[in-house]
């Protein structure tokens, strides 16, 4: 079975180097926070063209943390998409502010910048873009929009670690940005992580101690904070796989040329990259009425799938009470209704995509109307 992500792959091409750092913490007994995730905040806010990077146990709580160093509270607005994976919302919710929900451009499944001005609201604090799939949002327009309204930027970039817009890095262009390190990102951790990265200074205190219970010293608790430090065994692994991530980015982007390449008269819709963007690929979607009937298929034929996401945020049962119907978000809803993604990872051979893409094929060549 060809799999959808292969993680074992890419250990096993970088072993040495992972076991040696985690035998280091290992061997230091400095396992939360420490010189080893310093080092890769260091490290990855350099990376992201940024000042500042902090460390977190997941992307969730940097998204939390990012709010409320924002100031974002209870009364608040925040601008984001239901087209997400559903911790972007999650996370609003958690500082007792309103989520407004804004539909998707189907051609890049981003936020559709046309519609946010019309969303804006005396509450809106925060406008909260999702680089989806590794490609960065429209930021020109959102940051103009924001200046406009005198709001705060912070990008969801989850999924777009080294995604470039316009020559800027994914992270670099908002006030600030958060990052999740779920093993399968193409930054992954072994085990959960997230950071919060920024060019502005006035985030630093305040961001380092809400990770840390409050504390701006030990057992001086300048404020109500949160355990969302991260491990140092999780900042070893990253500082050495940020090394490789350059390499890896552009493994995904020529797979996804192999992938457009042979798909380019299949009938299916493909995800759009916008002039000006270069995306990652953290995932490869194909859209088509007939998603079931394709997964079955491409099941058959020993290839796994994904469905990223089938289920809007704002249909969701635990989400509910935002208030939204189905009919409201009709580009959200329809692209979760179409989408497959296929397999995409670094170590692909261009041999196994045209494997998949003319299994694909022989899909559509059934006869079978794929046309959306």
């Amino acid at each position: 079975m060809i799999p959808l992500v292969d993680l074992k792959s890419q250990y096993q091409s970088i072993k040495s180097e992972i076991d040696a750092a985690i035998s280091e913490v290992v061997d230091s007994c400095q396992f939360i926070l420490g010189p080893k995730v310093e080092a890769f905040e260091t490290d990855f806010a350099a990376y992201c063209q940024s000042r500042f990077a902090f460390g977190m146990n997941s992307g969730t709580s940097a998204l939390h943390l990012a709010l409320l160093a924002a100031g974002v509270g209870p009364g608040d607005e925040v601008i984001t998409v239901s087209y997400t994976f559903v911790a972007t919302v999650a996370a609003i919710l958690y500082t007792g502010a309103s989520p407004v929900l804004v539909d998707i451009d189907r051609l890049t499944c981003n936020i559709d910048v046309a519609k946010i001005e019309a969303t804006i609201t005396p509450k809106t604090k925060v406008l909260m873009p999702v680089h989806l799939y590794g490609t960065c949002a429209d930021m020109d327009p959102i940051l103009e929009i924001a200046r406009k309204h005198n709001l705060i930027v912070i990008e969801d970039a989850a999924q777009a670690h080294g995604a470039e817009y316009k020559d800027r890095r994914a992270g670099s262009m908002a006030d600030l940005a958060c990052f999740s390190f779920y093993p399968g990102k193409n930054l992954g951790a072994y085990g959960e992580g997230g950071a919060v990265v920024s060019n502005d200074e006035k985030y630093v205190d305040i961001i380092k101690q809400l990770r840390d219970h409050g504390q701006s010293a030990k057992y001086l608790h300048e404020r109500v904070g949160y355990n969302y430090r991260m491990e140092a065994i999780q900042g070893a692994v990253l500082s050495v796989k940020l090394k490789h991530l350059d390499d890896w980015n552009a493994a995904r982007r020529s797979h996804a040329e192999v992938y457009f390449r042979e798909l380019a008269d299949s009938g299916l819709r493909l995800l759009e990259e916008p002039a000006g963007c270069k995306s990652v690929f953290h995932v490869f979607p194909l859209f088509t009425d007939q998603r079931d009937e394709l997964r079955e298929h491409l099941h058959a034929n020993g290839i796994s799938t994904g469905i990223h996401y089938p289920i809007p945020v704002h249909l969701q049962p635990g989400f509910n009470n935002l208030g939204y119907t189905e009919g409201d978000l009709p580009e959200t809803e329809r692209v979760c209704r179409q989408v497959l993604s296929v397999p995409m990872y670094p170590e692909l051979t261009s041999e196994t995509i045209i494997q998949i893409a003319d299994s694909v094929r022989q899909f559509c060549r059934q006869g079978v109307e794929v046309h959306t």
